[in-house]
């Protein structure tokens, strides 16, 4: 049992990891798009922007469980399996793509405003104010949402082994519920409390010095 659990840690640890990096490498981007075009942003289109916006409350509003289910055809397009550890990496990347774009989108939001318009004074480009000022003064904020979402996908993970989505999830449902073994059910739980903790205590760190 040892070994099935270093396997399962293992496993939530690559999904999670890989759907996090996925989650902040496009989530940005569409975060930033939302920022920009917004009716304050420096690129103002109300039309994309309330389409995009709607498409992306849209999909965040399906429950985890049945995204995965939604995606199985594009899960096999792309990884030839709906189950298993790099299948349950692509609805959980989607989700995390979301949340990091809303609640990075909100982070930029809350940057004053003024700061932009003296850049703009100072003849800054609309990428130098991106990166240097939008981006540079909301990081803490940003490292912060960053952890939530990491956290949320801890949870997502082990729900999507009720799909057979591999890690800790799936091994909670095959074995500790399945089997009725409860004791190994604390372990997983004791497991995943404690990734999370580690989690927030680093991305905490992290913040604190980012605000300094």
């Amino acid at each position: 049992m040892t070994s099935l659990l270093l396997q399962s840690s293992l496993e939530t640890l690559l999904i999670v990891g890989a759907a996090s990096f996925f989650s902040v490498f496009l989530g940005l981007p569409l975060a930033i798009l939302l920022n920009i075009t917004s009716p304050n942003g420096l690129l103002p289109h109300s039309i994309f922007n309330h389409a995009l916006s709607t498409l992306v409350n849209a999909i965040r509003s399906i429950p985890y469980i049945i995204l995965v289910v939604l995606l199985v055809p594009i899960t096999r397009l792309m990884v030839g399996s709906s189950i298993g550890t790099f299948a349950a990496i692509i609805p959980l990347s989607l989700a995390g793509i979301l949340l990091v774009a809303r609640k990075v989108e909100n982070s930029l939001r809350n940057v004053d405003y003024e700061l932009v318009e003296v850049g703009l004074a100072m003849g800054a480009s609309k990428l130098q104010i991106i990166s240097k000022i939008l981006l540079y003064e909301a990081l803490p904020s940003i490292t912060a949402d960053v952890t939530t979402v990491i956290i949320n996908l801890i949870g997502f993970s082990a729900m999507a082994g009720a799909v057979g989505g591999g890690g800790l999830g799936d091994l909670a449902i095959r074995y500790g519920y399945q089997r009725y073994d409860f004791s190994l059910m604390i372990i997983i739980v004791a497991i995943l409390v404690a990734f999370v903790q580690g989690i927030q205590m680093s991305g905490d760190l992290i913040s604190r010095k980012l605000s300094k």
